[in-house]
Order: C-alpha cells, then sequence, then structure tokens
C-alpha cells in the first residue's frame, strides 16, 4: 500500500511538472549559427556555441520555454520584427543605428576588440588598402567611415576566402572570432592595430516586446551577479569579464 501510494504521488507530481511545463511561454531565440563562438552549428546539426549555452539558462532562470532558429545574418532584423522569432541572439552589437529599429536588453559582454586578420607577410595598409566585412555588421559601417575600400560579404566564411583570394587586404572582424583561425591557419596572422566599436552584445527585441525585455534583463543581471556569466565568458574565451 505505501508503495503504491508514493508511486501515485510521484505520478502526481510528475504530471503536475508536465502540465505546468505546458503552460510556460514559448520563446523562440533567433541566432545565425555561423559565427563561433558565440554561435555556430554542431556536428548533431544543432545550434551551439557560448549563445546557445547563456540562452538556455537565461531561459530557465526566467521560466520560459525556448526554441531555436537560425537565420542568414542579412536579414535577422527584419525578420524579427516581422516576428518570424521574439528575440535576437546572435553576437549583436548594441548600436545607437540599430537601437532605432530594435530594442536591446542590457550587454551580456563586455565590448569586444575588433581585430584584422590578413595573409602572413602581407603589407597592408588599413587606411587606404580594401577591409573586407560581414554585412550590416558594426565592422562595416567602421570601415567605410575609415577612408579604407570596403567590400562586404554575406558570411564571415567569406570575409576569409576574400582575403585569400585576393580580393581584400584584410578582415575585420570580432578578435574572439578571428583568433582561432589565426592560431589554426599558418598562412594567416593577427595584426597589432585593433579596433574597439559598439556598446556590448545585447539580445534584440521588438520595441513593442517590453515585458520579455525586462524578463531577459533581469535574467542577464542574475548571471552577472552570480558570476554564472563570467564563467561562460572564460569558458568561451569571449571578451572580458564583467
Amino acid at each position: 500500500m505505501k508503495k503504491l501510494i508514493l508511486t501515485t504521488a510521484a505520478l502526481v507530481f510528475a504530471g503536475g511538472m508536465a502540465m505546468a511545463e505546458s503552460h510556460m511561454k514559448t520563446v523562440r531565440l533567433g541566432t545565425e549559427g555561423a559565427y563561433p563562438p558565440y554561435n555556430f552549428i554542431n556536428d548533431a546539426g544543432e545550434v551551439d556555441g557560448f549563445e546557445r549555452e547563456l540562452g538556455d539558462e537565461l531561459c530557465k532562470r526566467a521560466e520560459l520555454k525556448c526554441e531555436w532558429v537560425t537565420n542568414d545574418w542579412d536579414s535577422i532584423i527584419p525578420n524579427l520584427v516581422s516576428g518570424n522569432y521574439d528575440v535576437i541572439i546572435a553576437g549583436m552589437s548594441i548600436t545607437a543605428e540599430r537601437d532605432e529599429v530594435i530594442d536591446f536588453t542590457q550587454n551580456y559582454t563586455q565590448p569586444d576588440p575588433s581585430a584584422y586578420l590578413a595573409m602572413d607577410g602581407a603589407d597592408v595598409d588599413l587606411k587606404g588598402g580594401v577591409i573586407a566585412a560581414q554585412t550590416n555588421t558594426i565592422q562595416a559601417a567602421f570601415v567605410a567611415e575609415s577612408g579604407a575600400t570596403l567590400v562586404e560579404f554575406a558570411t564571415p566564411d567569406e570575409t576569409i576566402a576574400a582575403v585569400r583570394g585576393g580580393e581584400a587586404d584584410a578582415v575585420l572582424a570580432d578578435k574572439s572570432y578571428l583568433a582561432p583561425i589565426a592560431d589554426e591557419n599558418a598562412d594567416l596572422v593577427l595584426l597589432e592595430q585593433e579596433e574597439l566599436i559598439g556598446g556590448g552584445v545585447g539580445m534584440g527585441l521588438r520595441e513593442s516586446d517590453t515585458e520579455l525585455k525586462e524578463t531577459f534583463d533581469k535574467a542577464i543581471q542574475s548571471m552577472k551577479d552570480d558570476g554564472s556569466l563570467n564563467k561562460l565568458l572564460t569558458k568561451w574565451e569571449i571578451g572580458a569579464t564583467f
């Protein structure tokens, strides 16, 4: 009898948990899946990286049921605005220009230095040369205003290929993205000059989703307060800690 009571209680508890989960609000997280270590697609075909771990933990703390969606970078803001997903979590730096179109949570990374990657031994003129950058990034905007010739590409991989193929003298991107590429390829090197652009990375939301923004702001702050965000930043070797 005691075993039967315990079993029944366990079933009731499990049923209650399942019912509670079914009533959790579902939030769709949009990411690029092509910008390691922030986000990438692993061998199992799943979203992985720093932002996958971060997003899952934020949703857990916010008591939200989250689903991951991938989207090309050049249309990631329009597809947020049109409702294809609810949040952008894709290594997106907070800028005044973007903030005119969407809203941002507080930053979950410090401003990450941008670095230049070039062919080993190349003599690169950063002020007057040809610099590659991914379309619609803070690096592309910086190069456009620097006096150098900007060539834009839809994906990060294409910017690297442009340097190798002689279409660009160097590529400007987040140092945390370029450093592993330089380490793994003897023909490519990071240049000494770095640029500090943007206000750190945050989650992008529609301007009308004020409640969801507040929810994620609280979750991000809780991770800053207990040190768990710093642990993730250190694990994935992303910029300075808080």
